[in-house]
Order: structure tokens, then C-alpha cells, then sequence
């Protein structure tokens, strides 16, 4: 390992549209692309925050991985799920190869690092973390008592999902203020090769207020004075930004990162209504009101398949043998899967418009499939509309998100910006999130393995 130091700024769904086509308006991101090279991020699939961030620290695709979202089946049980926590993530992080070659990391809220584990160097842990006293957050254990003496107590996520918005945009404000506090400290008081950070509030103020700055959502409101919030939140994370590469130092290579991108929801799809229409779910009292596919009175003998919602649909089939009773004679299975794909992307949108709906086969899309995976993944209309998990609402089609006021879906292009003080790396290249990790390995001088899939951040070659 050389003796360069990284500085790795995570922004949770920070699209290009924002970073890059109003970087006038952020003038430190701005500075970074005009001396680095820079370009739109191709998210992970799916493009969601757990498992995207690990697969941007191991260098390992979901399948790889084992994660698929946030929560999973356990095993073929209808009703057993578990949530993805750092223990679901046994594969070697960045961090681990600094510190086997000697180096010390400091890592602030990286999604999922709850419980916080054992690191060479520091660890606070991120938005997952359960609220309340009486549990540790930090690595070493003794850390998180010496942040809040110094600055009080640390925000790890605020509540968005409310109608407040007010209330949303305080606590965005301090949560960040905080954070950044904290790692103004750290950034001086612990010793670090690799600082590595991710601020969950860009991820909040596109869900709450996407409605407001985008003149082109459904639910826009001209003239509402909350239409600035987001540029205003940007401006704000800029200039702290700044301030922290300052405090790095001019030799610190700075990567500027997203783990997907946002855009406008379109509304909510009531996935399992439409099951149910087709004659895929079978089920023993029709729901008069909203209700949850947990709470669902389903007749599992003549139930083919059913989903979870989310910003993209998982969608489990019935199989005779696997789940407990099942209904799809195993050797139907792909047949039918055929068949309920072929469904799926013929969904049409409210007006009857086209959708442009991907449906992923897990076994046919990645190179290696761990851990509990759905039989199929549904992205409606490119991601515009939910996938949404409750039914009864007398009509497939929401406005809104069906678990609260949400305003903004996930996006399959995030961004990175790359400062190399060493030079050699400018203009203008779209990358992969697989990338960051071998690039971030290759800046520190350490080898990049094998297995992983990306490729070193380099200007793109001409001929």
C-alpha cells in the first residue's frame, strides 16, 4: 500500500441531474469535475441502497452477495423473513484489504454497518440502527461516548414519511450538521488512510420534496415554497463538502459517489390486486380496505404466486416440493415462469399506455446467486411506479406511495466525480458501481482481486 490517503463521499440517490446539470449552482462538486473525470454511476440490481453500497465495497454483485433488498425470505416458508444487517455481508470490504496491508479506516454511516463491527481504524454505524439507549454504534465501543461528549447526541435517520414537511426539513438540516461535525473531528483527531461516509439526507429530501422541485410529477405544486428544498439541501452539502476536503488535505484523492439515482414517482402499482386479477393469487376473502400481503386470508392450494412491494416488485412462485403447499408441479416451473413473466411485462399503465417493465430471472442474471433470492424481479415502467405491496384499495393504481407521502423512486444511474491530485484522471466517463471498488484499491496502490468484476476508473481510450 502506498502513502496516498482516499476521502470517499457517499450521497444515498444523488442523481445526474442534479449533481452534474446544475453543478453552477455547486461549486465545490462543480471544481471536482473540472480537474477529475466524472460521469454517471450505473447502479446495482436492483438499484436499492442495501445491498448497492456493499456491492460498491466489495466489488461483488448482489447475486455474489446474497442481497436483494432489505428484507428476505427465510427459506420457502410463506411467512418467516429476515432483515439485511452488516452480519448478512460476509464478504471482504474495502476496508478490510486497507487494513490487512497496515492502513486504518474511518467509516461513517455506510449502509448496512449495524451492529457495528470490528475494523482496523473506526466505525460509527448507519441509518438502520435501531433507536433508542443501550446498544452499541460505534467500533471501538467507546466511540460513540466520546462523539457525544463532545457534540451530543448522533443522528442516524430522520422520519420522512409524513406529512410535515417542515419537521422532515429540520431534522434533514441537523442530521447532517451533526454528521458533519463529527467527521470534521474524526477527520483530524483519528488516524485514516481510507475516509469513507454516506449522508442518508439526500436519499430523505428527494423523497420528500421531489414533488415540489420537479415541474413535470404529477402531484407538483407551482409556486409552493417548498420548491427550492432540494437545490437549497445541495447547496448546503456542498459547502460542507468543502470545508471536510479541506480538512483532508490537498493530497487526498476525493471519490464522490451515489448508489443509485432518484426520479418522479408515477404512482404505486398494487402488484398483488393484479395477481389476484389474473388468477395467479388465489385468496379467501377479498380485502374491502388497504391490507397488507402479510395479513392476507391467501388459499395457498390454489395460489400460483404472489410478490412484495418495494421500489421494485419480488415476485415468488408456488412450487410443489419447495414451499409447503405448494401449487406448480416442478416441472411446470419454467413454463410457468415464462408465463407470469410474459404477464408481467404486458402490464399496461392507467391510461393504458405502454410501460417500458424489465423482469429479471435471477438464475439467468447473475454469474453466482447466493442466498435467498425471488423468482423474479420486477422493475414497473423503467422503476416509475411502486411496487406496492398492500391491496384493497378498489383500484391497482395509486397516486401516492401506499406506506406514506413518498415522492421520488430509485433511478438506475447515480454519479461519481474523481479528484486524482496525482492527475492522469479527467473528462468525461460513465462507469459501473462494480468500479469504485478496484478504482478506490488501485488509488492506495493494493491489488485488485480477482473476483471482482470492475474495472479501474480511467479516461475512456481513444480509436
Amino acid at each position: 500500500m502506498n502513502d496516498r490517503k482516499v476521502l470517499v463521499v457517499g450521497l444515498d440517490c444523488a442523481p445526474p441531474e442534479i449533481v452534474f446539470d446544475r453543478r453552477d449552482e455547486l461549486p465545490v462538486l462543480k471544481g471536482l469535475m473540472e480537474k477529475g473525470l466524472w460521469g454517471k454511476l450505473r447502479s446495482s440490481d436492483p438499484p436499492i441502497t442495501i445491498p448497492a453500497w456493499m456491492v460498491m465495497a466489495t466489488g461483488l454483485d448482489p447475486g455474489r452477495l446474497g442481497l436483494y433488498g432489505f428484507r428476505h425470505r427465510k427459506g420457502y416458508s410463506y411467512d418467516g423473513m429476515w432483515i439485511a444487517n452488516s452480519k448478512a455481508v460476509r464478504a471482504k470490504k474495502l476496508w478490510d484489504y486497507v487494513g490487512e496491508a497496515g492502513g486504518a479506516s474511518t467509516l461513517v454511516s455506510i449502509p448496512p454497518s449495524y451492529p457495528p463491527y470490528a475494523v482496523a481504524g473506526n466505525l460509527i454505524s448507519c441509518f438502520i440502527t435501531p433507536p433508542g439507549p443501550g446498544k452499541e454504534t460505534t467500533y471501538p465501543p467507546g466511540l460513540m461516548a466520546e462523539i457525544e461528549e463532545r457534540f451530543g447526541p448522533y443522528i442516524f435517520d430522520v422520519v420522512f414519511r409524513t406529512e410535515d414537511r417542515a419537521q422532515i426539513l429540520r431534522e434533514i438540516y441537523a442530521m447532517t450538521e451533526k454528521r458533519f461535525e463529527v467527521m470534521d473531528w474524526l477527520m483530524t483527531a483519528k488516524p485514516w488512510n481510507l475516509f469513507m461516509f454516506v449522508e442518508i439526507g439526500v436519499d430523505r429530501v428527494h423523497h420528500a420534496f421531489w414533488k415540489y422541485m420537479d415541474k413535470d410529477h404529477h402531484l407538483h405544486e407551482p409556486g409552493n415554497p417548498l420548491e427550492g428544498a432540494i437545490i437549497a439541501y445541495y447547496k448546503f452539502l456542498d459547502e460542507r463538502i468543502g470545508r471536510l476536503m479541506a480538512k483532508a488535505g490537498e493530497g487526498t484523492a476525493v471519490l464522490v459517489v451515489s448508489d443509485h439515482g432518484a426520479k418522479r414517482m408515477k404512482g404505486a402499482f398494487c402488484v398483488n390486486e393484479w395477481l389476484i386479477d389474473k388468477g395467479w393469487l388465489a385468496v379467501k376473502e377479498r380485502p374491502s380496505k388497504p391490507t397488507s400481503i402479510d395479513d392476507l386470508a391467501i388459499d395457498w392450494e390454489k395460489t400460483r404466486a404472489w410478490a412484495w412491494g418495494g421500489y421494485y416488485a419480488r415476485v415468488f412462485l408456488n412450487v410443489e416440493g419447495r414451499e409447503p403447499k405448494g401449487a406448480i408441479p416442478p416441472e411446470d416451473y419454467e413454463k410457468v415462469r415464462d408465463e407470469l413473466l410474459a404477464d408481467l411485462e404486458a402490464v399496461r399503465g392507467p391510461a393504458g399506455e405502454t410501460w417500458a417493465t424489465k423482469v429479471i430471472k435471477p438464475q439467468e442474471f447473475y454469474e453466482v446467486l447466493e442466498g435467498e433470492y425471488p423468482d423474479l424481479m420486477v422493475y414497473f415502467d423503467d422503476l416509475y411506479w411502486r411496487s406496492a405491496g398492500t391491496l384493497g384499495h378498489g383500484t391497482m393504481f395509486l397516486p401516492e406511495n401506499d406506506t406514506g407521502p413518498d415522492d421520488a423512486v430509485h433511478a438506475q444511474q447515480g454519479i461519481y466525480i474523481l479528484a486524482d491530485p496525482k492527475g492522469g484522471r479527467t473528462g468525461r466517463r460513465d462507469a459501473d458501481i462494480l468500479d469504485v471498488a478496484p478504482t478506490v484499491l488501485d488509488l492506495m496502490g493494493l491489488d485488485v482481486p480477482r473476483e471482482m468484476k470492475g474495472r479501474v476508473l480511467r479516461p475512456a481510450t481513444k480509436g
